[in-house]
């Protein structure tokens, strides 16, 4: 399975540290807990993965020949609710 990084993607990744090995762990063993169906050109999920550094968010889309992957953060307890799967209200 090929992986394609939007400039996005890898510049959050070099400022946050993140690896490509975890953001990749994160799309095939991760729990989905969003879908956006109807993100162009494909429709996209943001996964939920804990590894050892933390829980981990990535936002990938489903591509004919991969996974293209949006962005990816460490998600923040002031926006997310205790186990990261739940947005905050405003």
């Amino acid at each position: 399975m090929r992986f394609h990084y939007r400039l996005h993607a890898l510049e959050r990744m070099f400022e946050r540290m993140i690896d490509p090995e975890e953001v990749e762990k994160a799309v095939l063993e991760g729990e989905t807990i969003e879908e956006y169906p109807e993100d162009k050109p494909y429709p996209s999920a943001l996964n939920l993965y804990q590894s050892g550094k933390g829980p981990l968010h990535v936002v990938y889309a489903k591509a004919d020949d991969g996974f293209v992957i949006i962005t990816v953060y460490r998600p923040d307890q002031e926006r997310w609710e205790k186990g990261f799967r739940i947005r905050r209200k405003k």
